[in-house]
């Protein structure tokens, strides 16, 4: 760990060795708004971790190129940003032990998210906010272990919504998502966009959510 880190980590007196030195295979740090779900236009702090357990084709994220980072430098670069929001993504953030994470933010006022596909089991208080987006319309043959949290987020290829009625209850927020894929034409994403809206309207309670980050060019 390097002085610069230390010295935003703050010092903080609650903070442990181990803690501040634990290893994860990062693939960036960046401060943008979220573009989708819920917190559409509100400002976080994404950490994206490298690997991933699926290879899904549409996925947007070269997550087998990483760097090693300390939780104190991960905490020393989330600290040059003014948001107190952070979101933890991938690759799959849950391939991690997330716990030295979640000590170094929370004793500093940080709000934790995550994105994740769903396929590993959350432990309880680790996370404030649980976005889910399975993929079993991809990978069938996954079991999806994580079955609560706050939002539940899937990519819309034409699969039958019935495939989702068992995770239903367990999440407040219920969102379908074109697939969008940057290689494709146009008029292909806007085929998909058309369809994933027209599915939103006649099959309540699901809610249309669009990559809006995408249209505005940021990340």
């Amino acid at each position: 760990m390097n002085d610069t880190a230390c010295e935003l980590s703050g010092g903080h007196p609650v903070d442990s060795a181990s803690d501040l030195g634990t290893m994860y295979k990062i693939v960036e740090i960046f401060h943008s708004v979220q573009g989708e779900g819920v917190h559409a236009g509100i400002p976080h702090v994404f950490i994206r971790f490298g690997k991933c357990n699926l290879q899904c084709e549409w996925c947007d994220t070269d997550f087998e190129t990483f760097g090693e980072m300390a939780a104190v430098d991960i905490l020393g670069e989330v600290m040059k940003y003014p948001s107190k929001r952070i979101i933890l993504t991938g690759g799959e953030p849950m391939l991690n032990d997330l716990w030295p994470l979640h000590r170094l933010f929370k004793s500093r006022g940080y709000q934790l998210s995550c994105e994740s596909n769903g396929t590993i089991e959350i432990p309880d208080g680790l996370l404030d906010w649980i976005c889910i987006s399975p993929k079993d319309q991809m990978y069938p043959q996954v079991k999806i272990r994580q079955r609560s949290g706050d939002e539940l987020k899937c990519v819309y290829v034409g699969q039958d919504l019935q495939l989702y009625d068992g995770l239903m209850d367990g999440f407040s927020h219920h969102f379908l998502q074109p697939c969008y894929i940057d290689t494709e034409s146009v008029e292909w994403n806007g085929k998909n966009f058309a369809m994933t809206e027209s599915v939103v309207k006649q099959t309540p309670p699901w809610r249309l959510s669009l990559q809006t980050h995408k249209w505005m060019g940021v990340d």
